[in-house]
């Protein structure tokens, strides 16, 4: 299982998850802010459960590439 979590609200939109995990984030258009696909939010965290472990390397090169940290990936 990897569990993706993305703290929207502090996202300065530079688009570098969306290059390097674009199966998993978008940018959106409406704010220009990084969107984690299927996640559920709660109290300001985005949060996605995938058993999908293919995902794991990309979300992690994502989340290692943003420069405001608002990115973590772990592998369970």
């Amino acid at each position: 299982m990897v569990i993706i979590t993305l703290q929207r609200d502090k996202c300065i939109g530079c688009n570098y998850c969306a290059e390097l995990a674009p199966e998993k984030f978008r940018m959106s258009k409406k704010d220009g802010k990084s969107v984690l696909l299927k996640a559920t939010e709660k109290k300001g965290f985005h949060t996605l459960k995938d058993p999908d472990h293919g995902i794991f390397e990309d979300c992690e090169r994502a989340a290692k590439a943003c420069p405001v940290n608002i990115i973590s990936v772990k592998e369970i």
